[in-house]
């Protein structure tokens, strides 16, 4: 056994950890308007699955040509499209649309999700 085999790996992992990078930390990101944490360094596509498990069971090619995983998002103040399977998603990650089969198995994992808090001003309390 060499020395990094004996030491501990302070990656977390999952029942399905096969199928994600090695990531130390989850990352919160919005996925229209829901607030989600999702392993850092992992295309979006396997993010969205760390949450909705249905992903893994749509009918996406994960190598950019079916077009499935489509997206819209924001990023440092810019508006761009891209592929789910293509993207990595960091802090400060906005996904804006989903194309129809993402959004479809994301689905349950939206409507459980808990809104992107919106901070409002406090008013002062009156006497």
């Amino acid at each position: 056994m060499t020395d990094d085999e004996a030491t501990p790996s302070h990656h977390y992992h999952s029942p399905m950890s096969d199928l994600y990078e090695p990531y130390e930390k989850l990352i919160p990101i919005e996925v229209l308007g829901k607030r989600f944490e999702v392993p850092e360094n992992n295309i979006l596509l396997r993010q969205l699955q760390f949450v909705a498990p249905d992903v893994g069971t749509g009918g996406y090619c994960w190598n950019a040509e079916c077009r499935y995983c489509e997206i819209k998002y924001e990023l440092d103040g810019r508006t761009m499209t891209g592929l789910a399977c293509r993207v990595k998603a960091v802090p400060g990650f906005k996904v804006t649309k989903l194309a129809p089969e993402l959004k479809y198995n994301v689905s349950e994992a939206l409507r459980s999700a808990p809104p992107v808090e919106v901070i409002t001003p406090v008013e002062p309390a009156k006497p």
